[in-house]
């Protein structure tokens, strides 16, 4: 069975950093393309980026401006570095995957989804 399963969110002071995890299982990561979305309250869903199983490439969402970085262990991990993390920044947080080699900056391209975790900026 196909599931992603997302861990790291929490409650973080602004300008502070968190790693989000996601766990896939009844498949390989190694050569999907990988992505984050987020979804704030009362907001539609929202890219933050993704890398491309065929060959790590990334693409990132404007309003990330090098806060944050995707990577994957290729197996069954895949990573959200967030740092210097903003109020507005609060909003569940979903991994995706596809067997498709590239990426895309949009929900539909994407069979595989998690269940999402709360990231809460606040002091």
């Amino acid at each position: 069975q196909v599931q992603l399963v997302e861990s790291g969110g929490g409650l973080v002071q602004p300008g502070g950093s968190l790693r989000l995890s996601c766990v896939a299982s009844g498949f390989i990561l190694g050569g999907h393309s990988i992505a984050w979305f987020r979804q704030a309250p009362g907001k539609a869903r929202e890219a933050i980026g993704c890398l491309a199983g065929a060959d790590d490439s990334r693409k990132y969402d404007d309003f990330v401006g090098g806060r944050f970085t995707i990577s994957s262990d290729a197996r069954n991990t895949m990573y959200l570095q967030m740092n210097d993390l903003r109020p507005e920044d609060t909003a569940i947080y979903v991994c995706a995957a596809d067997p498709a080699r590239l990426c895309m900056l949009h929900g539909g391209w994407y069979r595989y989804w998690g269940q999402g975790t709360q990231v809460t900026v606040s002091s």
